[in-house]
Protein backbone atom coordinates (compact mmCIF):
# COMPACT_ATOMS: atom_id res chain seq x y z
CA UNK A 1 0.00 0.00 0.00
CA UNK A 2 1.12 3.54 -0.62
CA UNK A 3 3.87 5.76 -2.03
CA UNK A 4 4.43 5.31 -5.81
CA UNK A 5 7.74 5.04 -7.64
CA UNK A 6 8.47 8.24 -9.55
CA UNK A 7 9.81 7.66 -13.06
CA UNK A 8 10.48 9.72 -16.10
CA UNK A 9 8.15 9.51 -19.05
CA UNK A 10 9.05 10.31 -22.63
CA UNK A 11 8.24 13.64 -24.13
CA UNK A 12 4.99 14.13 -25.91
CA UNK A 13 2.67 12.96 -23.16
CA UNK A 14 1.14 16.18 -21.97
CA UNK A 15 -1.51 16.79 -19.35
CA UNK A 16 -4.76 18.57 -19.89
CA UNK A 17 -4.21 22.21 -18.94
CA UNK A 18 -7.82 22.88 -18.10
CA UNK A 19 -8.65 23.30 -14.38
CA UNK A 20 -11.38 20.67 -14.71
CA UNK A 21 -8.74 18.15 -15.82
CA UNK A 22 -6.58 18.93 -12.81
CA UNK A 23 -9.53 18.73 -10.42
CA UNK A 24 -10.41 15.32 -11.84
CA UNK A 25 -6.76 14.29 -11.50
CA UNK A 26 -6.69 15.27 -7.83
CA UNK A 27 -9.88 13.30 -7.21
CA UNK A 28 -8.44 10.26 -8.98
CA UNK A 29 -5.26 10.59 -6.89
CA UNK A 30 -7.19 10.95 -3.64
CA UNK A 31 -9.23 7.87 -4.54
CA UNK A 32 -6.12 5.84 -5.37
CA UNK A 33 -4.16 6.76 -2.26
CA UNK A 34 -7.29 6.55 -0.12
CA UNK A 35 -7.80 2.95 -1.24
CA UNK A 36 -4.14 2.12 -0.59
CA UNK A 37 -4.43 3.81 2.80
CA UNK A 38 -7.41 1.61 3.64
CA UNK A 39 -5.61 -1.61 2.75
CA UNK A 40 -4.68 -2.45 6.38
CA UNK A 41 -8.36 -2.76 7.33
CA UNK A 42 -9.14 -4.71 4.16
CA UNK A 43 -6.35 -7.21 4.68
CA UNK A 44 -7.00 -7.43 8.42
CA UNK A 45 -10.41 -8.87 7.49
CA UNK A 46 -8.53 -11.54 5.53
CA UNK A 47 -5.98 -12.26 8.29
CA UNK A 48 -7.39 -15.76 8.90
CA UNK A 49 -5.98 -16.81 5.54
CA UNK A 50 -2.41 -15.86 6.40
CA UNK A 51 -0.01 -13.85 4.23
CA UNK A 52 1.02 -16.69 1.88
CA UNK A 53 -2.52 -17.63 0.88
CA UNK A 54 -3.50 -13.96 0.51
CA UNK A 55 -0.49 -13.22 -1.73
CA UNK A 56 -1.24 -16.31 -3.82
CA UNK A 57 -4.84 -15.25 -4.34
CA UNK A 58 -3.85 -11.63 -4.93
CA UNK A 59 -1.57 -12.63 -7.79
CA UNK A 60 -4.00 -15.17 -9.24
CA UNK A 61 -7.08 -12.95 -9.15
CA UNK A 62 -5.09 -9.97 -10.44
CA UNK A 63 -4.23 -12.06 -13.50
CA UNK A 64 -7.89 -12.96 -13.96
CA UNK A 65 -9.11 -9.37 -13.57
CA UNK A 66 -6.43 -7.88 -15.83
CA UNK A 67 -6.99 -10.52 -18.52
CA UNK A 68 -10.71 -9.73 -18.52
CA UNK A 69 -10.00 -5.99 -18.81
CA UNK A 70 -7.54 -6.54 -21.65
CA UNK A 71 -9.99 -8.80 -23.43
CA UNK A 72 -12.72 -6.17 -23.14
CA UNK A 73 -10.44 -3.45 -24.50
CA UNK A 74 -8.80 -5.56 -27.21
CA UNK A 75 -5.37 -5.02 -25.67
CA UNK A 76 -3.94 -8.53 -26.04
CA UNK A 77 -2.33 -8.09 -29.47
CA UNK A 78 -0.50 -4.93 -28.37
CA UNK A 79 0.73 -6.56 -25.14
CA UNK A 80 1.89 -9.70 -26.97
CA UNK A 81 3.76 -7.55 -29.49
CA UNK A 82 5.48 -5.53 -26.76
CA UNK A 83 6.50 -8.63 -24.79
CA UNK A 84 8.36 -9.98 -27.83
CA UNK A 85 10.99 -7.43 -26.87
CA UNK A 86 13.32 -9.33 -24.55
CA UNK A 87 14.16 -6.29 -22.42
CA UNK A 88 10.49 -5.55 -21.85
CA UNK A 89 9.75 -9.16 -20.90
CA UNK A 90 12.71 -9.35 -18.49
CA UNK A 91 11.70 -6.00 -16.97
CA UNK A 92 8.13 -7.23 -16.43
CA UNK A 93 9.39 -10.45 -14.81
CA UNK A 94 11.75 -8.59 -12.47
CA UNK A 95 9.07 -6.04 -11.68
CA UNK A 96 6.68 -8.86 -10.85
CA UNK A 97 9.19 -10.46 -8.48
CA UNK A 98 9.86 -7.25 -6.57
CA UNK A 99 6.23 -6.18 -6.33
CA UNK A 100 5.30 -9.71 -5.16
CA UNK A 101 8.03 -9.43 -2.51
CA UNK A 102 6.58 -6.05 -1.49
CA UNK A 103 3.07 -7.50 -1.23
CA UNK A 104 4.34 -10.45 0.83
CA UNK A 105 6.26 -8.30 3.31
CA UNK A 106 3.30 -5.94 3.59
CA UNK A 107 0.86 -8.76 4.30
CA UNK A 108 3.19 -10.31 6.88
CA UNK A 109 3.22 -6.91 8.62
CA UNK A 110 -0.55 -6.37 8.49
CA UNK A 111 -1.56 -9.90 9.49
CA UNK A 112 0.91 -9.91 12.39
CA UNK A 113 -0.28 -6.60 13.85
CA UNK A 114 2.65 -4.48 12.66
CA UNK A 115 0.79 -1.95 10.54
CA UNK A 116 2.87 0.93 11.93
CA UNK A 117 6.01 -0.73 10.57
CA UNK A 118 4.32 -1.01 7.17
CA UNK A 119 3.44 2.68 7.26
CA UNK A 120 7.04 3.53 8.16
CA UNK A 121 8.22 1.54 5.14
CA UNK A 122 6.12 3.67 2.81
CA UNK A 123 7.27 6.88 4.49
CA UNK A 124 10.83 5.71 3.80
CA UNK A 125 10.12 4.65 0.22
CA UNK A 126 10.55 8.03 -1.55
CA UNK A 127 13.77 8.61 0.38
CA UNK A 128 15.07 5.19 -0.66
CA UNK A 129 14.09 6.00 -4.26
CA UNK A 130 16.17 9.18 -4.09
CA UNK A 131 19.14 7.19 -2.72
CA UNK A 132 18.78 4.55 -5.46
CA UNK A 133 18.77 7.32 -8.04
CA UNK A 134 22.09 8.53 -6.66
CA UNK A 135 23.73 5.10 -6.41
CA UNK A 136 22.35 3.30 -9.48
CA UNK A 137 21.44 6.05 -11.92
CA UNK A 138 24.28 8.39 -10.92
CA UNK A 139 21.80 11.21 -10.46
CA UNK A 140 22.92 14.39 -8.74
CA UNK A 141 21.04 15.18 -5.56
CA UNK A 142 20.01 18.67 -4.57
CA UNK A 143 21.21 19.87 -1.14
CA UNK A 144 17.84 19.28 0.56
CA UNK A 145 17.71 15.76 -0.89
CA UNK A 146 21.11 15.02 0.65
CA UNK A 147 19.83 16.31 3.97
CA UNK A 148 16.62 14.26 3.75
CA UNK A 149 18.48 11.04 2.92
CA UNK A 150 20.97 11.70 5.73
CA UNK A 151 18.21 12.28 8.28
CA UNK A 152 16.38 9.13 7.11
CA UNK A 153 19.59 7.09 7.47
CA UNK A 154 20.00 8.50 10.98
CA UNK A 155 16.42 7.51 11.80
CA UNK A 156 16.93 3.96 10.49
CA UNK A 157 20.17 3.68 12.49
CA UNK A 158 18.40 4.91 15.63
CA UNK A 159 15.58 2.38 15.22
CA UNK A 160 18.16 -0.39 14.67
CA UNK A 161 20.12 0.51 17.80
CA UNK A 162 17.09 0.89 20.07
CA UNK A 163 15.56 -2.41 18.87
CA UNK A 164 18.93 -4.26 18.73
CA UNK A 165 17.97 -5.47 15.24
CA UNK A 166 17.37 -4.13 11.76
CA UNK A 167 13.85 -2.76 11.12
CA UNK A 168 13.34 -5.54 8.56
CA UNK A 169 9.73 -4.81 7.60
CA UNK A 170 10.12 -1.04 6.98
CA UNK A 171 13.40 -1.48 5.12
CA UNK A 172 12.10 -4.49 3.20
CA UNK A 173 9.04 -2.58 2.05
CA UNK A 174 10.98 0.58 1.18
CA UNK A 175 13.71 -1.21 -0.79
CA UNK A 176 11.48 -3.75 -2.57
CA UNK A 177 9.19 -0.99 -3.76
CA UNK A 178 12.12 1.35 -4.43
CA UNK A 179 13.77 -1.26 -6.67
CA UNK A 180 10.41 -1.90 -8.34
CA UNK A 181 10.23 1.82 -9.09
CA UNK A 182 13.77 1.73 -10.45
CA UNK A 183 12.81 -1.10 -12.81
CA UNK A 184 9.78 0.89 -13.99
CA UNK A 185 12.08 3.87 -14.50
CA UNK A 186 14.41 1.91 -16.74
CA UNK A 187 11.51 0.46 -18.72
CA UNK A 188 10.01 3.90 -19.34
CA UNK A 189 6.54 3.96 -20.88
CA UNK A 190 6.83 0.70 -22.83
CA UNK A 191 3.78 -0.74 -21.06
CA UNK A 192 0.66 1.02 -19.87
CA UNK A 193 -0.48 0.59 -16.25
CA UNK A 194 -2.85 -2.24 -17.17
CA UNK A 195 -0.37 -3.91 -19.52
CA UNK A 196 2.38 -3.67 -16.91
CA UNK A 197 0.32 -5.19 -14.10
CA UNK A 198 -0.96 -7.94 -16.42
CA UNK A 199 2.55 -8.87 -17.57
CA UNK A 200 4.02 -8.71 -14.07
CA UNK A 201 1.35 -10.87 -12.46
CA UNK A 202 1.42 -13.42 -15.28
CA UNK A 203 5.20 -13.69 -14.88
CA UNK A 204 4.90 -14.43 -11.13
CA UNK A 205 1.80 -16.63 -11.40
CA UNK A 206 3.96 -19.78 -10.85
CA UNK A 207 4.88 -18.22 -7.50
CA UNK A 208 1.16 -17.93 -6.67
CA UNK A 209 0.74 -21.61 -7.50
CA UNK A 210 3.63 -22.47 -5.16
CA UNK A 211 2.17 -20.41 -2.31
CA UNK A 212 -1.34 -21.81 -2.71
CA UNK A 213 0.00 -25.35 -3.11
CA UNK A 214 2.10 -24.96 0.04
CA UNK A 215 -0.92 -23.78 2.03
CA UNK A 216 -3.07 -26.61 0.63
CA UNK A 217 -0.40 -29.20 1.52
CA UNK A 218 -0.53 -27.99 5.11
CA UNK A 219 -4.32 -28.32 5.14
CA UNK A 220 -4.62 -24.60 5.93
CA UNK A 221 -6.58 -23.39 2.90
CA UNK A 222 -9.36 -21.00 3.90
CA UNK A 223 -10.78 -20.32 0.42
CA UNK A 224 -14.29 -21.79 0.46
CA UNK A 225 -13.85 -22.96 4.05
CA UNK A 226 -14.77 -19.85 6.06
CA UNK A 227 -18.00 -18.87 4.40
CA UNK A 228 -18.97 -16.99 1.23
CA UNK A 229 -17.95 -13.59 2.64
CA UNK A 230 -14.34 -14.63 3.21
CA UNK A 231 -14.21 -16.38 -0.17
CA UNK A 232 -15.56 -13.26 -1.91
CA UNK A 233 -12.99 -11.08 -0.16
CA UNK A 234 -10.13 -13.31 -1.31
CA UNK A 235 -11.50 -13.25 -4.87
CA UNK A 236 -11.78 -9.45 -4.71
CA UNK A 237 -8.03 -9.02 -4.17
CA UNK A 238 -7.52 -8.79 -7.94
CA UNK A 239 -9.92 -5.87 -8.23
CA UNK A 240 -8.44 -4.27 -5.10
CA UNK A 241 -4.98 -4.46 -6.66
CA UNK A 242 -5.84 -3.13 -10.11
CA UNK A 243 -8.40 -0.37 -9.40
CA UNK A 244 -6.17 1.99 -7.35
CA UNK A 245 -3.34 1.47 -9.86
CA UNK A 246 -5.58 2.54 -12.74
CA UNK A 247 -6.90 5.50 -10.72
CA UNK A 248 -3.33 6.56 -10.04
CA UNK A 249 -2.45 6.32 -13.72
CA UNK A 250 -5.44 8.56 -14.54
CA UNK A 251 -4.34 11.05 -11.89
CA UNK A 252 -0.68 11.14 -12.90
CA UNK A 253 -1.57 12.26 -16.42
CA UNK A 254 -3.62 15.21 -15.21
CA UNK A 255 -1.84 16.86 -12.28
CA UNK A 256 1.63 18.36 -11.70
CA UNK A 257 4.46 16.33 -10.22
CA UNK A 258 4.33 18.19 -6.91
CA UNK A 259 0.67 17.22 -6.42
CA UNK A 260 1.41 13.52 -6.82
CA UNK A 261 4.47 13.94 -4.63
CA UNK A 262 2.31 15.31 -1.82
CA UNK A 263 -0.58 12.90 -2.34
CA UNK A 264 1.73 9.89 -2.01
CA UNK A 265 2.05 10.50 1.74
CA UNK A 266 -1.71 10.17 2.26
CA UNK A 267 -1.55 6.34 2.26
CA UNK A 268 1.13 5.89 4.97
CA UNK A 269 -0.52 8.60 7.09
CA UNK A 270 -3.81 6.67 6.88
CA UNK A 271 -2.03 3.39 7.58
CA UNK A 272 -0.30 4.84 10.63
CA UNK A 273 -3.64 6.17 11.90
CA UNK A 274 -5.17 2.72 11.37
CA UNK A 275 -2.38 1.16 13.43
CA UNK A 276 -3.15 3.46 16.34
CA UNK A 277 -6.90 2.89 15.88
CA UNK A 278 -6.38 -0.87 16.10
CA UNK A 279 -4.45 -0.46 19.33
CA UNK A 280 -0.83 -0.93 18.25
CA UNK A 281 1.50 0.35 20.95
CA UNK A 282 4.64 2.35 20.15
CA UNK A 283 7.34 2.79 22.76
CA UNK A 284 8.75 6.29 23.35
CA UNK A 285 11.94 5.20 21.54
CA UNK A 286 9.94 4.15 18.46
CA UNK A 287 8.03 7.45 18.50
CA UNK A 288 11.40 9.20 18.39
CA UNK A 289 12.50 7.03 15.46
CA UNK A 290 9.28 7.75 13.59
CA UNK A 291 9.73 11.45 14.34
CA UNK A 292 13.19 11.46 12.78
CA UNK A 293 11.83 9.81 9.62
CA UNK A 294 8.99 12.33 9.47
CA UNK A 295 11.50 15.18 9.63
CA UNK A 296 13.29 13.63 6.64
CA UNK A 297 9.96 13.36 4.79
CA UNK A 298 9.18 17.01 5.57
CA UNK A 299 12.57 18.09 4.15
CA UNK A 300 11.91 16.05 1.00
CA UNK A 301 8.46 17.64 0.58
CA UNK A 302 9.99 21.13 0.89
CA UNK A 303 12.57 20.18 -1.75
CA UNK A 304 9.89 18.77 -4.05
CA UNK A 305 7.71 21.85 -3.79
CA UNK A 306 10.61 24.25 -4.27
CA UNK A 307 12.08 22.40 -7.25
CA UNK A 308 8.75 22.03 -9.05
CA UNK A 309 7.58 25.66 -8.96
CA UNK A 310 9.51 26.92 -12.01
CA UNK A 311 8.31 24.04 -14.21
CA UNK A 312 5.04 23.01 -12.60
CA UNK A 313 3.13 23.66 -15.86
CA UNK A 314 5.25 21.21 -17.84
CA UNK A 315 6.02 18.60 -15.20
CA UNK A 316 6.35 15.15 -16.73
CA UNK A 317 3.80 12.46 -15.91
CA UNK A 318 4.73 9.71 -13.48
CA UNK A 319 5.04 6.03 -14.20
CA UNK A 320 2.44 4.34 -11.95
CA UNK A 321 3.38 1.63 -9.55
CA UNK A 322 1.71 -0.69 -7.05
CA UNK A 323 1.74 -0.30 -3.34
CA UNK A 324 0.68 -2.40 -0.46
Amino acid sequence: MSAEPIARSPAGHGRPSRPTGQRAGVLYGLAAYGLWGGFPLYFTWLAAAGPWEIVGHRIAWSVVFCVILLACTGGFPALARKLRNRRTLVGAALGGLFVAANWTIYLIAVTSGRIADAALGYFLNPLVSVALGLIVLRERLRPLQWIAVGIAALGALYLTVQAHSLPVIPLGLAFSFGIYGLIKNRMGARLSALEGLTAETICVSPLAAVFLGMVAAQGATTFGALGPGHTALLASTGVATAVPLLLFAASARRVPLVTIGLLQFLAPIMQFGTALLLGEQLSPARWIGFGIIWIAVAVLIVDLMGASRPRSKVAAPLEPGVAG
